[in-house]
């Protein structure tokens, strides 16, 4: 399912326009967003969590040469799928 279709299941569920249905999925990505930036989790009660996750530095290994690089720390979002959610399938 792309955006375009996500966004016509949630008027078409939601009983209101296209655009508005955008809006509301655009509003919700950028409060995801945004709480993610801010160092926050983001709970959905019955769906999961997003979350900001921290990768350490580490040594890697260029594939091409073999020559052991440093990769740097970084942080990554991730999602985690809520019990009930998972218990649905």
């Amino acid at each position: 399912m792309n955006k375009k279709e996500l966004v016509r299941a949630i008027a078409n569920d939601a009983g209101i326009t296209l655009k508005d249905a955008s809006v509301a999925l655009d509003s919700f990505v950028a409060a995801v967003t945004d709480g993610l930036k801010k160092g926050e989790k983001v709970q959905i009660s019955g769906f999961g969590t997003f979350e900001i996750k921290s990768k350490p530095a580490r040594e890697g290994i260029n594939p091409r040469t073999g020559a052991k690089i440093k990769i740097a720390a970084s942080k990554i979002p991730s999602f985690k799928f809520g019990k009930a959610y998972k218990d649905s399938f």
